[in-house]
C-alpha cells in the first residue's frame, strides 16, 4: 500500500495552482503554530485510526505532498513518520518523498535532518529558471535558489533528487524552455518531471489568459516543447517511463509507479484521497472538518464503491499514461473481453498514424501519442462504455498483435500530427 500524506501550508498561494492549501504568510513558526499544532495532532490521530483499521497494512513508500511539505520542521516529520511506522507496517526499504520549495532548503542543516527523521527523496518544486517566469507563476523563489536546493541536498547525502518543471507557460518560447532543460541536466537530479500548463479554473493565470492579459504560446510550439524537450531528455540519460516524468536507470518514482499500477493508497490530511480494496473516500478540504471527522471516527464514512466499469476505464488511462502502456491481458481478466477487437477501427487508425505501439501483449502510447493522450483516452472512454454494455460477437475478427508488431519492425510510422525529432 501507499500512503500520501496532504500538508496544506503554503507560504503564499502560486497564480497556477488550484489544490487545496492554506497560505501562511509569515510561515508556521510564527502566525501558524496553533494550526500547525492542530493539523499534527489531528493527523497523528488519522494515522492510528486507519492503522487500526487496515490491520497494520504493509506500507511501500511514504509521499508528503502539499501545499509546501518542507514547511514541517523535520522534527514534526520524524514525528509523523514514527507514528506511521507504529501503526503500519513500513517497509524497510520504502520510498519516503517529501515535497520541498527551493527557498525553504537554504540551510543544509535542515536537508541532513530531514534525511535523519528518515526521508530519503526529495521532490524540488523549481517550475523554472527564468526570473521572468517564477514571478508570472508566483513562485516565491529565485532561480538562484533552485541551484542553491540542489547542490545544498546532495551535499547533504540525498541520493534520489527529483526536480519539478513547467513547459507551455505564457510567453515561454522554446528556446527557453530547451534552455531550462539544458541547465536542468547540468545540476545532474536523478528525476525530472516535466508538467504541460494546465489553466485550472479559478486560478489568477487563468483569469489572465481568459481576459487577454496573458497568452499561452502556439499549439506547435508546445508540440515541439514535448517532444524535442522528452528528446533531450531521454539523450542526456533520463529515460521517459510516464507521460510527464524522466528518471535515470533505477531513479523511477515508485510511489507514483504504484498509483498508475492501480496500487490501494491511503491519503491523509485535508482533502487527500483513498483507494483501497476497490472503495475510494476523499477527507473534508476545510482543516476544521477534516479535525472533526477524524474526532468522531466518522472518517470514510462516505464511500464510492469503485464499479467494473471504473475500474476499467481506470485502468486504460492511468496504463495508458506510463511507456509500458497497456497489458492486454489485464483488460481481458477484467472484462473477458479482447481489448484488440473491441476497439478494432479505431486502434488500426492509431496504429496507421503512428500513436501508438503493440509490443510482447502491452499496447503503448507513442510520444506523439502521449502529447494528444487526452484525444486518445477520450475516444476508448467512449468506445469502452459502449463495448461493456454489449455482449461480445462470437467470431468477429481481431487484428493480429504480431502482424502490427511486425510492421513496426520494419519501419516507423510516420505520425500526422508532428514528426519526432
Amino acid at each position: 500500500m501507499l500512503v500520501y500524506i496532504h500538508v496544506p501550508f503554503c507560504r503564499t498561494r502560486c497564480n497556477y495552482c488550484a489544490f487545496h492549501s492554506i497560505p501562511l504568510g509569515g510561515g508556521v513558526e510564527s502566525a501558524a503554530s496553533p494550526l500547525l499544532r492542530d493539523y499534527v495532532d489531528t493527523l497523528l490521530l488519522e494515522l492510528a485510526h486507519w492503522g487500526d483499521r487496515l490491520n497494520g497494512a504493509a506500507v511501500q513508500s511514504v509521499f508528503f505532498g502539499g501545499g509546501t511539505p518542507s514547511l514541517l520542521p523535520p522534527r514534526i516529520v520524524g514525528i509523523v513518520l514514527e507514528r506511521l511506522a507504529r501503526c503500519f507496517t513500513l517497509s524497510s526499504k520504502a520510498e519516503i518523498t517529501l515535497e520541498a520549495n527551493p527557498e525553504s532548503l537554504r540551510g543544509g542543516q535542515s536537508v541532513q535532518q530531514y534525511l535523519a527523521a528518515g526521508v530519503n527523496r526529495l521532490s524540488i518544486g523549481i517550475q523554472s529558471l527564468d526570473e521572468s517566469m517564477l514571478r508570472l507563476l508566483g513562485r516565491p523563489h529565485r532561480a538562484q535558489d533552485s541551484l542553491h536546493a540542489v547542490f545544498t541536498a546532495r551535499e547533504a547525502g540525498c541520493a534520489n533528487i527529483n526536480m519539478d518543471l513547467m513547459w507551455g507557460l505564457p510567453g515561454l518560447s522554446v528556446r527557453q524552455w530547451l534552455q531550462t532543460l539544458k541547465d536542468a541536466v547540468r545540476m545532474s537530479p536523478d528525476h525530472i518531471s516535466a508538467y504541460g500548463l494546465t489553466l485550472e479554473p479559478g486560478t489568477p493565470l487563468e483569469r489572465d489568459c481568459e481576459e487577454g492579459r496573458l497568452a499561452l504560446p502556439p499549439e506547435r510550439d508546445q508540440n515541439i516543447m514535448f517532444i524535442e524537450g522528452a528528446s533531450f531528455l531521454e539523450a542526456n540519460g533520463y529515460i521517459h517511463y510516464e507521460i510527464s516524468n524522466f528518471a535515470r536507470m533505477g531513479f523511477q518514482c515508485r510511489h507514483n509507479l504504484g498509483y498508475w499500477e492501480g496500487a490501494d493508497y491511503l491519503g491523509l490530511g485535508p482533502s487527500a484521497t483513498s483507494t483501497v480494496a476497490g472503495r475510494r473516500w476523499t477527507n473534508p478540504a476545510s482543516q476544521r472538518a477534516w479535525e472533526a471527522r477524524v474526532r468522531e471516527g466518522s472518517l470514510g464514512a462516505e464511500v464510492e464503491n469503485l464499479t467494473p466499469r471504473v475500474r476499467v476505464l481506470e485502468m486504460i488511462m492511468l496504463r495508458l499514461r506510463t511507456s509500458r502502456g497497456l497489458r492486454l491481458s489485464a483488460y481481458r481478466k477484467l472484462t473477458g473481453r479482447d481489448f484488440l477487437r473491441d476497439h478494432q477501427r479505431l486502434i488500426q487508425a492509431l496504429h496507421e498514424n503512428g500513436l501508438i505501439r503493440i509490443r510482447n501483449g502491452y499496447l503503448r502510447l507513442t510520444r506523439n501519442g502521449m502529447l494528444v493522450s487526452n484525444s486518445i483516452l477520450s475516444n476508448l472512454f467512449e468506445r469502452t462504455d459502449a463495448v461493456l454494455k454489449q455482449p461480445l460477437p462470437p467470431g468477429a475478427p481481431s487484428p493480429s498483435p504480431q502482424a502490427l508488431a511486425a510492421r513496426d519492425d520494419r519501419a516507423e510510422v510516420q505520425s500526422v500530427l508532428w514528426p519526432s525529432a
